[in-house]
C-alpha cells in the first residue's frame, strides 16, 4: 500500500497511522516495523513512535490474508447512488448485512459489491471480508454507506473518518417528547454486561458523542436528526435509549414496537466527505424508505 500522508494524520505516531489506514492492529504494525515493511519517503521506519507529517510518502508492505474474497453475488439488493474510479456510495436496504462475519457467510453487501464492481477483487486488502468498506451500518439500518474502490482511496477516507470529517447524519424516530429542540449526548459506549452483542453507556467505554435536532414532534414520539461525531457500535441506539428516548422498534434497547414496522426506525440519511482524488466536498442524501415513510405517516395520524 502506498499513500501520501493526509493533513488529518499529521503528528500521529506511525504505528497508529498505519493501523488506521489499513485496519491492522497496533501489534501487527509493530511487527511490520521490526521487519522493515513500513517505509517513509523510501526509507524503512526504525521506531514505531516516529511522528508522520503531511505530504510524506508512506509505503506499507501489507500482509494479505490467504482467505479468498467472498464469492460475488449479483442477487444482493442495494442501490448505487454514486460511483467513480475512487469511491462508491450505496443505499443499503434494511436486512442486508454489510460484510461476512459472526456466522454470516453469504448474501452480504460485500458479495453484491464484488459482483457489481469486480475491480474491488483485483486489489490487496488487509481484510478480505471487508474490501473497501470505509464504515458500517447495522443489518437493520438502511441508508448511505461509503466504499473505496482501491486501497489508496480507502486510506484517505479512513483518515477522514479518524479525523471526524466524514459527515454522517441519521433520521430516527425516538419514543417520547424531547425537552429541547437540539442537544448533544456525550457518554462513553462499551460492551454491555448483559450480552456480547449489546452495547451500553459505560464508564470504561470509548468516547462517544451524538448531536441531535428535532425534525418533527408527534403525540408519543419525536423524529430526530442525529449527527455522529464518533462512530461507535450501536451509538445512536444506545445514546437515545440512555436519555429515555429509545428508537421505535428497537427491542434490543427497550424501544417499543410500532405497528407495521419490523425493525428499528433508523436511517442513514446524509453523507459528506472530501473526495480522495480531487479533495472537493461531496454531499449525498437518501430519503426515507417506504417502511419508514409508512411508519411516520401512521404516527403523524395519531397526533
Amino acid at each position: 500500500m502506498h499513500v501520501t500522508i493526509p493533513e488529518a494524520l499529521a503528528g500521529e505516531r506511525v504505528d497508529r497511522a498505519v493501523a488506521l489506514l489499513t485496519g491492522l492492529t497496533r501489534a501487527d504494525v509493530a511487527a511490520m516495523v521490526e521487519e522493515g515493511r513500513v517505509c517513509i519517503d523510501g526509507r524503512p521506519v526504525r521506531a514505531r513512535s516516529r511522528r508522520v507529517a503531511t505530504g510524506e510518502s508512506l509505503e506499507v508492505d501489507v500482509p494479505v490474508h490467504t482467505r479468498a474474497l467472498p464469492v460475488p453475488d449479483s442477487a444482493v439488493p442495494f442501490a448505487i447512488v454514486h460511483a467513480d474510479d475512487d469511491v462508491v456510495v450505496v443505499d443499503k436496504p434494511a436486512g442486508v448485512v454489510v460484510h461476512p462475519g459472526a456466522g454470516v457467510h453469504a448474501s452480504t453487501l460485500v458479495h453484491g459489491l464484488l459482483a457489481q464492481f469486480p475491480d474491488l477483487g483485483e486489489h490487496e486488502w488487509p481484510d478480505t471480508d471487508r474490501p473497501g468498506i470505509v464504515h458500517r451500518l447495522d443489518k437493520d439500518t438502511s441508508g448511505l454507506l461509503l466504499v473505496a474502490r482501491k486501497p489508496s482511496s480507502y486510506a484517505m477516507l479512513r483518515a477522514q473518518l479518524d479525523a471526524r470529517t466524514i459527515g454522517r447524519v441519521y433520521l430516527a424516530l425516538a419514543v417520547g417528547q424531547f425537552e429541547h429542540d437540539a442537544g448533544t449526548i456525550d457518554a462513553p459506549v462499551g460492551r454491555s454486561t448483559r450480552g456480547r452483542t449489546r452495547m451500553a453507556v459505560a464508564a470504561g467505554g470509548r468516547e462517544a458523542r451524538t448531536h441531535y435536532s428535532v425534525v418533527e414532534r408527534f403525540a408519543g414520539a419525536t423524529l430526530v436528526e442525529c449527527t455522529l461525531e464518533t462512530g461507535r457500535t450501536h451509538q445512536i441506539r444506545v445514546h437515545l435509549a440512555a436519555i429515555g428516548h429509545p428508537v421505535a422498534g428497537d427491542a434490543r434497547y427497550r424501544g417499543p414496537k410500532l405497528a407495521g414496522l419490523r425493525r428499528p426506525f433508523l436511517h442513514a440519511h446524509k453523507l459528506a466527505f472530501d473526495h480522495p482524488a480531487g479533495g472537493d466536498r461531496r454531499h449525498f442524501t437518501s430519503l426515507l424508505p417506504d417502511d419508514l415513510v409508512a411508519a411516520t405517516t401512521a404516527v403523524r395520524a395519531e397526533h
